[in-house]
């Protein structure tokens, strides 16, 4: 199983239960090929660069799955389909790219922010007490 994440523009005129249903669908394409989608994020209504498919603006959905390889051809077809999904990108992740999209390396990142602020924390206290043991 490989991890992916899958950006889709649909069309500028659904409303919020149709944009819902849409993602039912696009999970049930994944599922299909042999998928799991791990995480969805909403980037709502924006506009586009240039024209597609005669629409100035898109509602945009991040997906990140898991798939298997063989079967991404399958779900490109799936998404090219699609009526709703005026443009599509698929991208297979690297661990660490992974890693970085669920938030693991943003909280590893605070992590080592926070124990580097309690070293220096701790060495600014050591001196300011050898600094108080020499002036007496």
């Amino acid at each position: 199983m490989r991890t992916y994440q899958s950006v889709v523009i649909l069309k500028p005129d659904l409303d919020d239960t149709q944009v819902d249903q849409t993602h039912e669908k696009i999970s049930q394409f994944i599922a299909k090929s042999g998928g799991e989608v791990v995480k969805t994020e909403k980037w709502g209504k924006k506009r586009l660069a240039y024209k597609v498919r005669k629409n100035r603006f898109g509602i945009y959905l991040n997906i990140y799955h898991t798939s298997d390889p063989a079967k991404m051809a399958g779900l490109e077809n799936e998404y090219r389909l699609y009526d709703p999904i005026i443009k599509h990108l698929l991208v297979h992740l690297e661990k660490d790219e992974w890693d970085w999209a669920m938030g693991k390396a943003a909280a590893a990142e605070a992590a080592k922010a926070e124990g580097q602020a309690q070293d220096s924390g701790e060495a600014k206290k050591a001196d300011a007490d050898e600094a108080e043991e020499e002036a007496s």
